[in-house]
């Protein structure tokens, strides 16, 4: 089992790390730099080349049964689910072939009317403590399904 973060503007890396070590899981904080290499010696900082989608790719390539994927990347989270992954988002939200085909659909709708309305700004709520309880609850349950 492994833990795989799409570390680039992820606000729970901290939470990650708790919780993986508490299970002994490897974890993998993947981006294309910025990030302080942890000293758990259960963490791997990997820094990809500069590029669109290079750490998705990195993590897609390598996620699959018994492992989970931190992102709020949802492309990427598709091909985690496919390939038998756990996936969660940053507000503990849990992705699954049951739900990632809504996910996706609504992430193309808002996409087209933000491209719509270019004068549009913003619409995303803000990280609140809520979520991050929320990751924290279902990462662990995660892990504990997972085997960890």
């Amino acid at each position: 089992m492994a833990i795989y973060v799409d570390a680039d503007a992820c606000p729970v890396k901290a939470e990650v790390e708790k919780v993986g070590t508490r299970h002994r899981a490897r974890m993998f904080i993947v981006s294309n730099g910025g990030i302080r290499p942890s000293q758990n010696p259960l963490v791997e900082t990997v820094i990809v080349p500069d590029g669109p989608d290079v750490a998705d790719m990195w993590i897609a390539d390598r996620a699959g049964p018994g492992d989970v994927v931190i992102t709020g990347d949802i492309p990427l989270a598709a091909k985690c689910v496919e390939a038998g992954a756990r996936v969660l988002k940053h507000n503990g939200e849990a992705l699954s072939a049951a739900n990632i085909g809504n996910v996706l659909a609504t992430r193309d709708l808002m996409a087209d009317l933000r491209a719509a309305d270019p004068f549009r700004q913003g619409g995303g709520k803000g990280f609140t403590k809520a979520d991050r309880s929320r990751f924290l609850d279902a990462l662990e349950r995660e892990l504990r399904r997972a085997g960890g």
